[in-house]
């Protein structure tokens, strides 16, 4: 028996590798000589660094950012380890994989309802942190976009790489969305050279973009704090952004699909990086080979907090279910979830053979959050006991 473990986090309650771990020691009280092969994942959110580097034998690094609200914080990234593939590579001389997550440097944790502006807030810490891993000597950069405080099309993280943005007097504009429409030209002639020598793999499933009614200021801009005058205010700005990238670049992001993630940093990265964009879960499946991990495995058990019709549109576990498949057409994909919503049955003809719940009983969050690693345990050797019985 071989069986392939690869949930993603349970938010609040265990990382992805903490719920491969409960999952194999359930199914070991029932299979206890069966091959485990153990692949945290994530979907390009929280938790993505974490995970691809428990998954690749990686490492953890930190660095000193200003959030965005420009103060001075420590934030973590990841440097991918032997395990790691390339996404999407051609060839073998990417060098190093780092994997950030904007939200680290730039996220809407970092504000609270008496501070949030997207008038204001940057992505010039998301820009160090790339920094800090060019200087690991990373050539390719796995980034997560979402969960940003930020609303300035990823000028900040640009200016951090070494881009001017200049008013009509040939000085500097204060830094956030707000500002931006006293832009009169892009200086990209001090940009960090190892740019152009660097991949970035955008993870990211928002497809929204930059500007107007579907844009980053209009869609994201309230639940970081836009009044409808500052959404206004914001979308003009990002409209006269992306003309000026236009006319210095030669680069058009006002519609690009995906430009408005992140407050508009999928633009930015866009504009001033070598970036694609592409859906979370497929960057990290790849990443971590997942597919090639299957072959021969007798089931998947994969899983996360919740589990509904929602899933099915870029959630790990359908990634997961889809990745095992390409490899392995006849494995069987268990879903183990904290919480099971309406729609599920959708999922059965999308690669998920079955899912399961796995609170035993109507009990308090805070109840269910402390039990989970044990339900995952129990329900992961139910899993398995089942699948005795039909072998």
């Amino acid at each position: 028996m071989k069986f392939v473990i690869a949930p993603d986090s349970f938010k609040g309650c265990m990382t992805a590798k903490q719920a491969a771990e409960a999952m194999r020691a359930g199914l070991r009280r029932v299979f206890p000589d069966a091959e485990y092969v153990m692949v945290p994942m994530a979907d390009g959110g929280e938790g993505t660094v974490q995970s691809l580097v428990d998954a690749t034998g990686g490492e953890l690094r930190q660095a000193q950012v200003l959030d965005p609200l420009q103060r001075r914080t420590v934030a973590e990234y990841g440097l991918l380890g032997d395990a790691a593939g390339v996404a999407d590579a051609a060839d073998d001389s990417a060098g190093l994989t780092a994997v950030i997550e904007m939200a680290a440097a730039s996220g809407i944790q970092f504000v609270d309802d008496e501070t949030k502006n997207p008038l204001v807030t940057t992505t010039y810490g998301t820009g160090q942190l790339i920094r800090a891993a060019l200087d690991d000597g990373a050539r390719t950069i796995i980034l997560g976009v979402g969960g940003s405080a930020t609303n300035d099309g990823g000028a900040g993280m640009a200016e951090a790489l070494g881009v001017r943005f200049l008013d009509a007097d040939g000085n500097p504009i204060p830094r956030g969305g707000g500002f931006l429409d006293r832009l009169d030209h892009i200086d990209v002639s001090g940009i960090d050279p190892r740019i152009a020598e660097t991949r970035m793999l955008i993870a990211s499933d928002v497809t929204n973009p930059l500007v107007g009614p579907k844009g980053a200021s209009a869609v994201f801009g309230p639940q970081k704090g836009a009044t409808p005058d500052m959404v206004a205010r914001l979308d003009a700005n990002l409209t006269h952004y992306a003309d000026v990238i236009r006319r210095d670049l030669g680069v058009e992001v006002a519609d690009a699909p995906g430009a408005g993630g992140a407050g508009g940093l999928g633009a930015g990265l866009l504009a001033f990086t070598k970036s694609t964009m592409r859906s979370g879960v497929e960057i990290v499946s790849q990443t971590v080979r997942l597919a090639d991990r299957a072959v021969g495995a007798d089931y998947c058990l994969t899983g996360e907090g919740g589990i509904d019709f929602q899933t099915q549109y870029g959630k790990t576990p359908m990634g997961v279910a889809q990745a095992v498949h390409c490899g392995n057409p006849g494995i069987g994909v268990v879903a183990l979830a904290g919480y099971v919503g309406e729609g599920i049955d959708q999922l059965y003809d999308l690669g998920i053979d079955s899912v399961f719940g796995i609170v035993p009983a109507a009990v308090s969050l805070d109840r269910a959050l402390a039990d989970g690693p044990a339900n995952l345990e129990r329900t992961a050797e139910n899993v398995g006991r089942l699948i005795r019985i039909g072998r």
